[in-house]
């Protein structure tokens, strides 16, 4: 395993150290990459390098293959970490394909392609920006956006996803809110998702989150994606991102977050197996 391809390498003559101590992506890793030496679920998935001012990155990529559901396998994206000083969401991640390993059924049927820090140099810079001083929110509008957005809108074109799921934090809220692209999916897979979480931290009650109407912490149709616009010809996937209050205890935040994706894959391969039925 070459572990040096991880975290982001200077180039060769550059000794300049940082201003504050780098989080280590190694670290956070470390769990995953220990499972993949010896699962026949889970495999890391290397290559997508880029350079950034000199520095030679990679994009974490990992995929777990759920035991055979009898159907056609789902294809579903899990993304955190899109800004750097969120990394809870990455954390999450690991606690949950590791709890996977052990208990892969939450996954039967799916294949779970999994990029935990979708901004690496922001992750160990603990700042929201890239290395190089840049806002996923702005490269998404971008003509030319960033390797790390390149990458990510690559995969969605070769993956062909039947969903994709987003952690995130905020260091605003008082409360946990769930986004979903349509008002039968909110209606579906959102309400078990806080029905799931209520019992250990607070919902966002506000009918008004970002601008958008909400219920009960559910925003059922953000008309926004995190990745962009659809491949034309192919079914728009769903899109549901779950925002964490940043002021909880790690713990609170991790366990929430791994109880909503298990929430959000069973809800859905009932609502795929109901519609198949009809």
């Amino acid at each position: 395993m070459m572990w040096n391809t991880l975290p982001c390498a200077p180039a060769t003559g550059r000794t300049a150290a940082p201003a504050t101590p780098r989080r280590s992506l190694i670290d956070l890793l470390a769990p995953l990459e220990a499972l993949t030496r010896t699962s026949a679920s889970l495999v890391r998935n290397p290559g997508a390098a880029f350079d950034l001012g000199g520095e030679n990155c990679e994009l974490p990529r990992y995929l777990f293959v759920g035991p055979h559901g009898g159907a056609a396998t789902l294809r579903v994206g899990l993304f955190a970490a899109l800004h750097g000083d969120e990394p809870e969401g990455a954390h999450a991640i690991v606690r949950f394909l590791s709890l996977l390993e052990a208990s892969p059924e939450p996954a039967l049927g799916y294949s779970l392609f999994v990029y935990p820090v979708c901004n690496p140099t922001g992750f160990e810079d603990r700042t929201r920006e890239t290395r190089d001083g840049r806002d996923w929110e702005a490269e998404l509008s971008a003509a030319e956006p960033g390797p790390e957005v390149r990458w990510l809108r690559s995969e969605l074109a070769a993956r062909s996803f039947h969903g994709l799921i987003t952690l995130r934090t905020d260091a605003q809220a008082t409360g946990f809110h769930a986004v979903a692209g349509g008002a039968t999916l909110a209606k579906h897979l959102l309400r078990p998702v806080l029905d799931e979480v209520e019992n250990l931290l607070p919902i966002d009650e506000r009918a008004l989150i970002d601008g958008f109407h909400a219920r009960a912490g559910r925003v059922p149709d953000a008309g926004r994606s995190a990745f962009g616009a659809a491949k034309p010809g192919r079914p728009r996937p769903f899109e549901i991102t779950l925002h964490m209050p940043r002021a909880l205890p790690t713990y609170v935040q991790e366990m929430a977050f791994v109880l909503a994706l298990r929430s959000i894959l069973q809800e859905y391969r009932k609502l795929i197996a109901y519609a198949q039925d009809i």
